[in-house]
């Protein structure tokens, strides 16, 4: 049974309309290609070299590739040997393209945005609004006459954005608040005035003279915040602190930070500092990089994730991962950055809350962990992701044993359930070695680099080992896809 069951999910089937079954199109898998950003924060040479860039690519760095069918950068796919947008192709044939249950749910669009993205030092300091917080904010910018594609732009769609990322090598990044105890004991190490002010916001109560402490920081919350605890309104203020302080000295500012950091006691607070001084590094005086100091530092080895939920505040410390979110290009950004900040924006927008930060394939590991296969299914409607690895010699991967050591006993806990369904857009990528995609209607080689979109009418679909010569014996491998 638990063998049928693993072959099943394996296999990604696509339950397609016995009329669109009917109507084969000439050509099933389409070749995709990834939209570059270049980005100060990204690298010279790894997304260059999984995607075999020349060397023009890498005189700036590269810091993510989008395979999109957003609006505002769409990938091209070829099409009958003429290369179009992904887009357009969706809306001509949404049925076809993303499957009667997503064009039900989401319209003709690919409900996901996937990417590889690498960093090379932190980038910033941001949240991601939710549904009713980006419609309000893409019809107020419209309003007021701002280009979508100005850089002052905040909101550049009306989608809620959540996201999950799967590491590819170790992955640094801090992701949503700890707890006040975590909090105070890192901050109260430090002798700069702001964090001076973040621990009297933490120690603050909600009676009248606080609220006089910290009145701007108190007319900047959310109308929600009338019924907030009082631990929540003492996250906020903490928060508010570190991303409205005028920037600082910035060597008084790192030395304190590394004074601070021989102090500690504990791995976690090590961490946490190490990412603040990272941060104070790359953005010198730049006094967000404190509100570090709040939140869960984590560190993902290959093939482990996390995902944030919207509202989630998060910073990309270092390394090179897979991401995924919904179809939104929405970032509100309080610091660490270059960009346009929306500081305004995005405290309407923050989940004050503490939490420990998600790991999206822990709830049904059982049916998602198999020999060479990782599936990673958050709790949302639009998107999952896989990451696996084909080998002709049939080894055993060192990333789901590690996995499956992780989550050792609640593997032991779950067994038997039957697999979650699968019958949606599909885009997979090698980034390793070489693989073989093969469909009922198609059957395509991939190297290091490539990548197609498998409709959602194109049947059963898997990802083998290239064994007739045409490749290399091995392969590494990720399918974004809808969890239907």
């Amino acid at each position: 049974m638990w063998a049928q069951a693993c072959e099943f999910a394996y296999n990604m089937h696509v339950c397609a309309s016995a009329e669109k079954r009917q109507v084969r199109r000439e050509q099933a898998v389409y070749a995709i290609r990834p939209v570059p950003k270049h980005y100060a924060w990204g690298s010279h040479r790894t997304l260059q070299h999984v995607f075999h860039l020349d060397e023009h690519e890498t005189q700036q760095p590269l810091a993510e590739m989008w395979f999109s069918g957003h609006a505002q950068s769409p990938s091209p796919i070829m099409v009958d040997g003429v290369e179009q947008p992904l887009t357009s192709m969706i809306e001509r044939n949404p049925i076809d393209m993303v499957g009667r249950r997503g064009s039900e749910e989401f319209g003709p669009v690919l409900p996901y945005l996937f990417k590889l993205i690498c960093a090379t030092e932190p980038l910033s300091l941001q949240v991601h609004p939710v549904a009713f917080q980006a419609r309000a904010g893409f019809n107020e910018e419209n309003r007021a006459g701002i280009p979508l594609n100005a850089p002052e732009r905040s909101f550049k769609d009306i989608n809620a954005k959540s996201e999950m990322v799967v590491a590819l090598e170790p992955f640094l990044a801090a992701v949503g608040f700890s707890t006040r105890t975590f909090a105070l004991r890192n901050l109260e190490l430090l002798r700069l005035p702001v964090a001076q002010r973040m621990v009297e916001a933490l120690n603050s109560t909600a009676t009248q003279s606080a609220g006089e402490s910290f009145v701007m920081a108190d007319e900047m919350m959310p109308i929600a915040s009338a019924v907030w605890s009082p631990a929540r309104k003492r996250l906020f203020r903490a928060f508010h602190a570190a991303i409205t302080a005028q920037e600082t000295d910035p060597q008084e500012l790192l030395d304190d930070l590394q004074h601070a950091r021989s102090l500690t006691e504990h791995t976690r607070n090590d961490l946490a500092f190490d990412f603040a001084i990272r941060a104070a590094k790359a953005f010198p005086g730049d006094t967000s990089s404190l509100a570090l100091l709040m939140m869960n530092p984590v560190r993902l080895e290959e093939g482990q994730s996390v995902f944030l939920p919207t509202g989630t505040p998060h910073a990309y410390i270092y390394g090179t991962a897979a991401e995924i979110m919904t179809n939104s290009d929405n970032v509100l950004r309080a610091g660490l950055t270059m960009k346009h900040k929306d500081i305004v924006n995005l405290l309407q927008c923050l989940d004050c809350r503490t939490s420990t930060p998600v790991d999206p394939s822990n709830s049904q590991i059982a049916t998602m962990l198999m020999r060479d296969l990782a599936f990673y299914k958050p709790n949302v409607s639009e998107y999952m992701l896989a990451y696996g690895q084909v080998d002709v010699q049939h080894e055993p991967w060192p990333v789901i044993n590690a996995l499956a050591k992780r989550y050792d006993s609640l593997v032991r806990q779950i067994s038997g359930h039957t697999p979650f369904p699968h019958s949606g857009p599909r885009v997979v990528v090698c980034t390793q070695g070489s693989v073989q995609v093969i469909s009922e209607a198609d059957s395509r080689v991939l190297h290091q680099g490539d990548a197609v979109f498998v409709p959602a009418s194109d049947g059963w679909a898997h990802v083998e080992a290239v064994i007739d010569g045409e490749g290399e014996p091995q392969g590494k491998y990720l399918v974004a896809s809808t969890p239907f």
